[in-house]
């Protein structure tokens, strides 16, 4: 099906949008795209690359509309989406409505949920005061380096802060509304290394082995109960991601072995907190560490932020909102320093999947929800 032309539909923001290919780091096209549609509303729009490799460079987009007074609400999202790899039943950036369906590499996460967001504008009243912004980076499905993290220097030299922040990912679960996220477990990769002294395996005595002590290791990580959970949060869990000596010959005792884990952590523990407990184990058997946190667990108390989505999620579609902190992270992690944050959007069901496909029911109901968020926030 040929894709729709009016500037003020769902869909055709949607099917824009999703016909520029912007594999992480997006840069281009995408953004163009997403400046020609706020500029004709209002927007101020602020486009900028930074860094360098090998995380960047990264192209960022930051738009606000100011009219009178009022509160500072900010939607923030991420342009960028991962490889469609091979095996669609058509091009994924080519956007294609069959059925029910718009199909296309990045329709629920999260083009899809910007398209409804860019669209909801149009419904706002003319006189609504108070500020919007969008916080829009192409670097969130890759380090996030210079994306999300980026886009918060820019504001803060221009002296924008919201007062809430509303993040468009694909919170949905079965049906849209069922679920919205006031909350994120923390993330920490660490990297172990054991090291020895290689030698013939005939001869022991003269070499170290540093596999049992790694093992050692290992075994004692895996036996760590974090905790037992929170109210809001499920327990913190460690894994054991990677497991690497690199011996090629079967009659050399290696000189090192390294081990990979990573921690999902509740508000509980910190980062640091974690990587301190994790190197005094390793440190029995004379290893070493090397960490790199992700993000911090955050949680938005329920209260009136949450009460506002979930209302007006109630007037779409009638269901009751489950409020969650299950999943991995988002850059929900980031901007939850600046104010109250919850994640909201599409079925999650495709996303990150071949033919990767959104309801375009889904897409409108979206958008009014959208809408409704808003204007009760500043209203």
């Amino acid at each position: 099906m040929s894709m729709t032309s009016s500037n003020n539909d769902v869909v055709a923001l949607a099917q824009r949008l999703l016909a520029c290919p912007s594999v992480t780091p997006a840069t281009g096209a995408v953004f163009a795209e997403m400046e020609a549609m706020l500029v004709p509303l209002g927007f101020t729009v602020d486009r900028f690359v930074v860094g360098e490799a090998p995380d960047g460079p990264v192209e960022n987009l930051l738009a606000w509309r100011t009219t009178g007074a009022g509160p500072h609400f900010a939607f923030a999202g991420h342009l960028d989406v991962v490889p469609p790899g091979p095996g669609w039943a058509s091009d994924p950036f080519a956007p294609e409505i069959r059925g029910d369906l718009l199909y296309g590499r990045g329709a629920v996460d999260m083009k899809g949920s910007i398209a409804a967001f860019v669209a909801a504008l149009a419904d706002l009243p003319d006189d609504l005061p108070g500020t919007i912004s969008l916080i829009i980076t192409g670097d969130e499905e890759g380090p996030a380096v210079y994306g999300t993290l980026a886009l918060m220097d820019r504001m803060a030299a221009r002296e924008l802060r919201p007062d809430m922040c509303l993040v468009g990912e694909p919170t949905s679960s079965q049906r849209l509304g069922d679920v919205v996220k006031i909350g994120r477990r923390g993330s920490v990769n660490m990297w172990i290394r054991v090291s020895g002294s290689q030698g013939h395996v005939a001869y022991p005595h003269l070499a170290d082995n540093p596999i049992p002590r790694l093992v050692r290791v290992l075994t004692a990580i895996e036996a760590e109960v974090l905790d037992e959970g929170t109210d809001w949060f499920q327990p913190s869990n460690i894994e054991i991601t990677d497991l690497e000596v690199g011996n090629a010959a079967h009659n050399v005792i290696p000189g090192a072995a390294t081990a990979r884990i990573s921690i999902r952590f509740n508000d509980q523990h910190s980062g640091a907190s974690l990587i301190d407990r994790i190197k005094a184990i390793t440190a029995t058997e004379g290893g070493t560490v090397e960490a790199r946190i992700s993000g911090e667990s955050f949680l938005t108390q329920p209260g009136a932020f949450s009460d506002l989505i979930s209302g007006a999620i109630r007037d779409v579609t009638g269901l009751d909102t489950e409020l969650s902190t299950t999943g991995g992270t988002s850059d929900a992690r980031f901007l939850s320093r600046l104010c109250p944050v919850a994640e909201f959007g599409l079925n999650n069901a495709t996303m990150h999947k071949l033919d990767e496909a959104v309801a375009v029911q889904d897409l409108r109901d979206l958008q009014r929800i959208y809408a409704l968020v808003v204007e009760r926030a500043l209203g």
